[in-house]
């Protein structure tokens, strides 16, 4: 659990991100979703990436009408300090709810890939060089002396997803979104891709409503 909130942090103190969709679900029995108050929650232990992401994905819903409150400033540093119980967080759940708290949007990378891609600089389908084998080996040697011919690049999956906290456990879940951030590498581009793409997803499935000029 360490690892993963680590790399979270890593994602969103990382620049220049491009997050792609890859899929979702929506609950089916709520046509509106209009929360009183909502917790957005970061989960990783860098405080610094936490607070930047949870403020940039908070003032998204604010826009888009939604009371939404930054996980940071209403969780104790001492609950996020170590693993916790079921128990201990259905303790957690119970306190939001005291203080008026009735939905959560939080999240988490669920997986990292590692990838390699190939310079297109050596790589032409259209050339006279496929054609006989000696003009192609010669073009292609490359590959053996030139350290950039490959490029090692990362792609982590991240999953935001929206409960109901006044709702029956089965039927908690409001929308669950999973999404792939492409090799990221500065704090203000990677969380304002991610969120914006989130956001305009939420918007697209009918979860929030749209709001004119945002994209």
């Amino acid at each position: 659990m360490q690892k993963i909130a680590f790399i979270l942090g890593f994602i969103l103190l990382s620049s220049c991100s491009s997050t792609q969709f890859v899929d979702s679900w929506k609950n089916r029995e709520i046509t509106t979703f209009q929360p009183q108050k909502l917790l957005v929650i970061g989960m990783t232990n860098n405080l610094t990436a936490r607070k930047i992401f949870e403020e940039k994905l908070s003032d998204a819903f604010v826009a888009r009408g939604i009371d939404a409150q930054q996980g940071a400033s209403v969780l104790d540093r001492s609950f996020t300090s170590e693993e916790r119980s079921e128990q201990e967080i259905d303790a957690m759940k119970d306190k939001l709810l005291a203080k008026g708290f009735d939905a959560v949007a939080i999240t988490a990378v669920v997986g990292v890939d590692d990838k390699t891609d190939f310079s297109s600089g050596y790589y032409d389908f259209g050339n006279y060089y496929w054609y006989r084998f000696g003009p192609y080996y010669y073009r292609f040697q490359n590959v053996y002396f030139t350290p950039d011919y490959y490029s090692d690049y990362k792609v982590y999956h991240v999953e935001t997803s929206i409960y109901n906290l006044k709702a029956d456990e089965e039927k908690s879940l409001v929308w669950v979104g999973t999404f792939n951030i492409v090799d990221p590498s500065t704090i203000s581009s990677a969380v304002n891709d991610y969120v914006n793409r989130t956001v305009k997803q939420l918007e697209q499935e009918g979860v929030v409503k749209r709001v004119g000029g945002i994209q």
